[in-house]
């Protein structure tokens, strides 16, 4: 048995299992919240209780989701009490560049360090038509691709809103600092699965395109799934307005298996099924990426059995270039069969693009920058 001085005065006889208890439940009491994860009703009350005015929570809204701030002293329209409450009660834990590479195609790879020292990784990727940057949802996947490196790192956890939104942030100063033109575009195509952390992924976009956030059209904003049949569903009942693009790379069973085992327990079927819910609720097609595999998925059987599969609700299909990883063995398709998937879907009605691989000489494949450094 043992004797913990609690408060400073009274004594009371615990033993180490106890202690310990106790000591959590302190350290959870004091422990700092991160204010970007706090409803403005709940800010309010809490502002209430430290007799400041309801107005105030506005304000440090704006200061959050607006203006981009990443600490409470930039918060120069507070009174300097406020600041130094904010200061002692939460935190702001807001991400930083950790590494870039810059590739001669102009596409700019980053790896961003969490408050926690976790690393993800965020792309701006420019073109002619726009300026686009890949944000993660996750660090990490759970989902096990076979082409993917990011697939091959354990998912540790979830991405806050705060900490997808501060990745938009600093891409969005790295395409002004380095070509003067602000960002376009955002796809959800980065680290783990957007549809595995949709209330984060929601609240996001949300600030992203929100008047009192970055106002963002959501129209500009794609989210990229492996294909979780009821999510898609969820996104119909939600009647999104962004954008959803489904990874299909392969249009039967067995082969979607062999490369994504999520595919198991999504079949084709049901991902066909969740599809047309999902169009039938918002109206909005879908886009399927199709990575083109040497000598897997790049014959004209194949094509035609997208084709099939695109019959399903209005859709367009972009070919995607493989940047090669050296966990797989998987390569890139010839030039000759790419031109001729594309042309063979073409003449079947179906709206095909291909798109190559950007940052080639860098570490441009999702996850590859990142499991470097885990």
């Amino acid at each position: 048995m043992k004797f913990v001085s609690i408060a400073g005065s009274l004594q009371y006889d615990y033993n180490d299992a106890q202690i310990i208890k106790y000591i959590c439940a302190v350290n959870e009491i004091v422990k700092k919240k991160e204010i970007r994860n706090i409803s403005i009703e709940d800010l309010k009350g809490i502002l209430a209780v430290e007799g400041e005015p309801a107005f105030r929570a506005k304000q440090i809204l704006e200061w959050l989701w607006m203006k981009s701030a990443q600490t409470f002293d930039e918060m120069s329209n507070l009174p300097k009490a406020l600041r130094e409450k904010l200061n002692n009660r939460f935190t702001i834990n807001a991400i930083t560049i950790h590494q870039s590479q810059h590739s001669s195609d102009k596409t700019i790879k980053n790896t961003f360090r969490l408050f926690d020292n976790n690393i993800i990784e965020g792309v701006l990727i420019p073109t002619a038509e726009r300026m686009t940057a890949c944000v993660s949802s996750q660090v990490g996947c759970s989902l096990s691709c076979k082409f993917c490196a990011t697939g091959y790192m354990d998912r540790k956890r979830n991405l806050d809103a705060g900490e997808i939104y501060d990745q938009v942030v600093l891409i969005d100063q790295q395409a002004k600092a380095n070509y003067d033109i602000p960002l376009s575009n955002i796809v959800y195509m980065g680290m783990g699965e957007p549809l595995l952390n949709y209330a984060n992924v929601m609240r996001s976009i949300d600030r992203l395109t929100a008047e009192d956030g970055l106002n963002m059209s959501p129209k500009r904003i794609t989210v990229s799934t492996a294909g979780i049949a009821k999510m898609i569903k969820k996104l119909g009942d939600d009647q999104v307005k962004f954008n959803l693009a489904l990874s299909l790379h392969a249009a039967n069973d067995a082969k979607r298996n062999e490369i994504m085992p999520i595919n198991e327990q999504n079949t084709l079927k049901a991902l066909a099924e969740s599809l047309k819910y999902y169009f039938l609720k918002t109206k909005n097609p879908v886009t399927y990426e199709y990575i083109l595999f040497d000598d897997f998925n790049d014959s004209l059987e194949d094509a035609a059995e997208l084709a099939k599969f695109c019959r399903h609700i209005p859709c367009k299909v972009n070919i995607i270039e493989y940047n090669p990883i050296s966990f797989a063995s998987f390569q890139n398709a010839e030039e000759d069969k790419t031109e001729a998937f594309a042309a063979f879907l073409k003449k079947q009605g179906v709206i095909t693009n291909i798109r190559r691989s950007r940052g080639k000489d860098i570490d441009a494949a999702c996850g590859q920058l990142a499991i470097k450094e885990s």
